[in-house]
């Protein structure tokens, strides 16, 4: 089946594990910007080198460079059928420019899965993988702040995919095969009613 797909969620919230089984389910790729930025910055690529420029200051990669590495990764031929793009877009810019990709091949999103999780849940869970891997800077307090960041700079797309009618929820605690089945059961829902 082709389709489109975004994901969003919280840190902690099991994005990763739950792209794999929805990756599986629907035959498409994984799209995720932080594998497009490895992949360019050990091929020395010209986005490479340019990402590179502003990571190893500590930066975060413009907008406009991240546009160009996700269309670039969108042309390749096992995303023609469809994907999952994790961690793009992150902002409003990065909405309409993902818009603007999808126009010029004739398509749009189907999708938006929302993995939701409760605060302290994931702030138990994050320190438990903190602990676990020896993850000192992983502190709570450092925890926190990134759930926060994560709520100031992505709460405006969930309601522009809200307001879009293309935006499907669906609660991240609980077994990973629990919220697997939750979250094909409300794709399978959302897709078979378009």
């Amino acid at each position: 089946m082709s389709v489109r797909m975004v994901l969003v969620g919280p840190p902690g919230a099991g994005k990763g594990t739950q792209a794999e089984a929805v990756t599986r389910k629907f035959g498409v790729p994984a799209v995720s910007t932080g594998a497009i930025f490895r992949a360019h910055t050990e091929a020395g690529d010209e986005l490479g080198r340019l990402a590179d420029s502003f990571t190893s200051r500590g930066e975060l990669v413009p907008d406009e460079v991240t546009d160009r590495m996700v269309e670039a990764r969108l042309d390749q031929p096992d995303a023609a059928g469809g994907f999952l793009l994790d961690g793009y877009p992150r902002n409003l810019h990065q909405v309409a420019s993902l818009d603007a990709m999808l126009a010029r091949r004739g398509t749009a999103l189907d999708v938006v899965l929302e993995i939701t999780a409760d605060e302290e849940a994931v702030v138990g869970r994050l320190l438990g993988r903190a602990a676990q891997e020896g993850r000192k800077d992983d502190t709570e307090k450092v925890i926190r702040h990134r759930i926060a960041l994560y709520h100031e700079t992505t709460e405006p797309l969930i309601a522009e995919y809200r307001s879009r009618g293309v935006l499907v929820s669906v609660d991240g605690i609980g077994g990973i095969d629990e919220v697997a089945s939750r979250v094909c059961d409300a794709l399978d829902a959302y897709l078979e009613s378009r």
